[in-house]
């Protein structure tokens, strides 16, 4: 078993249960964040714990809709290194994007 002091596993709303499927698999719980929405549909971040020093992963697809879930990882990685993180992992068990690199027609680049 992997030494957990120290690291934080926090999820972001695109699949949570997920994230607490292996938050319970390591023996730990979730960490403590909200998420909301501005009026103007902008994500805000709390963290409702300490993250200061702490190796932190944070668990988040960019399934559909992809843009609004890549945005809200981006903000939750900021919100973190602000927060003084030691480390931080963004774990995407699925990465929307990945298929756009491949050539599938002549001359698109």
């Amino acid at each position: 078993m992997p030494k957990l002091e120290g690291m934080k596993v926090f999820s972001g709303s695109a699949n949570p249960l997920l994230s607490k499927e292996i938050a319970t698999e390591l023996g730990m719980p979730l960490g403590r964040l909200r998420i909301s929405r501005f009026i103007d549909g902008e994500t805000y971040v709390k963290f409702d714990e300490s993250v200061r020093g702490v190796d932190a992963f944070i668990i988040q697809p960019t399934c559909a809709p992809v843009d609004t879930n890549l945005v809200e990882l981006l903000i939750l990685i900021d919100a973190l290194r602000r927060a003084v993180g030691r480390r931080i992992t963004a774990v995407i068990p699925y990465y929307g994007y990945a298929r756009q690199e491949k050539k599938d027609a002549p001359r698109s680049r």
